[in-house]
């Protein structure tokens, strides 16, 4: 799995996902991008992108408690942070991918790596 979020510019390709205003504080959009799950949170405005699958059983992720910047995974309680995709918690020990976000013209926009 892989910290997106710490990719070279040049190296992750934007696109438009919603409109910031589609997704107000305390909310998540899910979504899926070339076969990939991915939850956007906005937490107190700020937004948080990561893969909507936890990697102990690959279960849901995006609906599970937010405790600070960890989101608990609802089915057997393994936590990640939502800034990198570090696991912080077992029974998970993969990190699951995390996104760049931006907010462009009242856009979100979602980073994916360059193909």
């Amino acid at each position: 799995m892989y910290n997106y979020v710490t990719l070279p510019p040049e190296q992750i390709e934007y696109t438009e996902v919603a409109s910031k205003d589609d997704l107000p504080v305390g909310e998540r959009l899910f979504l899926e991008i070339d076969a990939n799950n991915i939850v956007i949170i906005n937490l107190a405005g700020h937004y948080f992108a990561v893969n909507d699958v936890c990697t102990h059983d690959d279960g849901p992720l995006g609906d599970g408690e937010l405790d600070g910047y960890e989101i608990v995974c609802p089915r057997h309680g393994a936590r990640f942070d939502i800034r990198s995709g570090k696991v912080t918690a077992l029974p998970a020990v993969v990190d699951i991918p995390a996104y760049p976000v931006r907010i462009s013209n009242g856009m979100i926009e979602l980073g994916l790596p360059r193909q």
